[in-house]
């Protein structure tokens, strides 16, 4: 049995502060960042911050949330953020929304007025602090004492990490940080799912006896870390293999022979692309996620739905077929072990993009085609373009596993800040490779302060804005709405945006192409630059 030291024996012995106890929670379950925008309340917190930990500081709450999200994500462990109170969590929901569509871990704290003047409604208090991030994060928790901070931020993030995953919430009275606590015990919360034997078999039995099966996956295979696996289930039943709709990861390498494609997040146009299967495998996703209303079946008729997803909530809405709750990993191992390889014919091949034309202005498929042909194998892409993202599914195929980051929510101003958490949480990884942040000009906007974050950081990631001078999203979607061919809805242009300038302010060095025959040297600079790179492409 091993002996504790003396110093191990003299820190249990005494009551900590709660920094104290806080501090050394942190550091048994691996958080050593913290990612803040700090305000008044939240200083007692920093006070003798310890040497081992890195505060990483953002010029806005939702740039905070947003770094957070993107660097969970890819360290695959809770982040901890610190807002500051009442109006600081408000400019931060937006990515808090997000965050909670994404299914990321995290762990928001955010400053209260001392519990001495809270009975006055102090300046920059919070009134009902727990409802402002409500229904947006897992759980919410002022703690009634401020002894208790330690253990409710514990409860916290054991309640993120728990599937489905999301943002939690504490508010800490600023006066709590200096009062007697007790160290917090280290302990384990399985956080594995394991599907129900039963169920599974029905699953393993429903595909061997499929004669043309398709599989659907979503976020969550990815965030499971179980594309390989499904690579091999999609390889020993022959079945072509759909991207959900809205999916917000990479859940199957996009080069692949058995990639079928993306699905839309239409209801009609779902059933016509899947109605030549009998069996639709979802995995990791809704079935389905739409954009707009649409009507008949939700699958075609005839065709057996399976779901197997670790929410269930999501399990519970979906509106026909059977559903098993799990972890995507332990489901798919168990898949691949319950079910035969079965001689089938290959399902046709997805119809690659024919190369595009060099054009004055450049087109995006022109820009995509060849960002494509100069990115590194281990280069990842986080995407905040959706007016553009139809023709990068077409043009930039993903690797698989990590290798592709966007929101699941639809909120704008989540890209550009994940990309400086991706970027730094590879780098805590050691991993290669450099971070491409692909975003739209719109999109930028609302959150171009990471550039700052990503300058100080010295992080390898390169900024391509595709700079179309509108919202194109917005213009492409009107029609739906009832808008004539060409009529633009008010206040969807962007004239004038200097995006070097706007680079070049806060540390990242920058340029501008609008010309074909320069467009791959400007990549392959901005690729191989040290530190941060912006180059900003003018596009038709």
């Amino acid at each position: 049995m091993k002996r504790k030291t003396a110093a191990e024996t003299d820190q249990q012995a005494r009551r900590p502060t709660v920094r104290e106890a806080v501090h050394q929670w942190m550091r048994d379950v691996g958080i050593d960042t913290v990612f803040g925008n700090p305000g008044s309340t939240e200083l007692p917190m920093f006070r003798d911050f310890p040497e081992d930990f890195r505060y990483v500081l953002g010029l806005q709450e939702s740039v905070v949330v947003g770094m957070a999200d993107g660097y969970a994500q890819t360290t695959r462990n809770a982040a901890l953020v610190n807002l500051h109170s009442a109006a600081g969590v408000g400019h931060a929901m937006g990515n808090i929304f997000t965050a909670f569509k994404n299914q990321t871990p995290l762990v928001v704290t955010a400053g209260q007025q001392a519990r001495s003047i809270l009975p006055f409604d102090p300046f920059l208090f919070a009134a009902q602090a727990t409802d402002l991030p409500k229904p947006y994060v897992k759980w919410a928790c002022e703690p009634a004492r401020a002894e208790d901070v330690p253990l409710a931020l514990a409860r916290a993030y054991h309640l993120a990490m728990q599937p489905p995953c999301g943002p939690v919430f504490v508010s800490i009275p600023a006066d709590d940080w200096d009062k007697p606590s007790a160290w917090v015990p280290p302990r384990t919360v399985t956080r594995s799912i394991a599907p129900d034997p039963v169920a599974i078999r029905a699953v393993a039995k429903a595909l061997d006896k499929a004669k043309r099966p398709a599989i659907v996956a979503g976020t969550g295979v990815d965030r499971d870390g179980a594309v390989n696996l499904l690579v091999t289930l999609a390889e020993q039943h022959r079945a072509a293999v759909y991207t959900a709709p809205m999916s917000a990861r990479c859940g199957f390498p996009e080069n692949h022979d058995l990639f079928g494609g993306f699905l839309p997040a239409m209801r009609e146009r779902i059933v016509a692309t899947l109605a030549e299967y009998d069996l639709v495998l979802v995995l990791g996703a809704p079935a389905f996620s739409y954009h707009v209303e649409g009507e008949g079946p939700h699958v075609p008729e005839g065709t057996a739905l399976w779901q197997i997803v670790d929410d269930p909530h999501t399990a519970a809405w979906t509106p026909g077929g059977n559903s098993v709750v799990a972890s995507l990993d332990l489901a798919i191992a168990a898949l691949i072990d319950g079910t035969k390889t079965v001689k089938r014919r290959a399902p046709p091949r997805r119809q690659r993009a024919s190369p595009e034309e060099a054009g004055q202005p450049m087109s995006v498929a022109y820009v995509l085609q060849t960002l494509h042909g100069v990115r590194g194998d281990q280069d990842v892409v986080v995407e905040e373009a959706p007016g553009s993202r139809g023709v990068m599914q077409q043009n930039l195929p993903m690797n698989g596993a990590d290798s592709f980051y966007t929101m699941a929510s639809g909120g704008l101003g989540y890209g550009m800040p994940a990309a400086v958490g991706v970027a730094l949480g590879r780098q805590r990884k050691r991993l290669k490779g450099r971070t491409i942040a692909l975003m739209g000009d719109g999109s930028s906007m609302y959150s171009i302060q990471a550039l700052y974050a990503a300058s100080q950081l010295g992080l390898p990631i390169t900024f391509v804005i595709l700079n179309n001078r509108r919202y194109a999203a917005l213009q492409d979607f009107a029609p739906v709405f009832g808008y004539a061919k060409g009529e633009k809805p008010a206040g969807t242009d962007l004239p004038h945006l200097d995006f070097v300038s706007l680079a070049n302010g806060q540390g990242v060095p920058a340029s501008r192409v609008e010309r074909p025959e320069q467009l791959r040297k400007s990549l392959e600079t901005a690729l191989a630059a040290k530190g941060p790179y912006l180059v900003e492409l003018v596009v038709s």
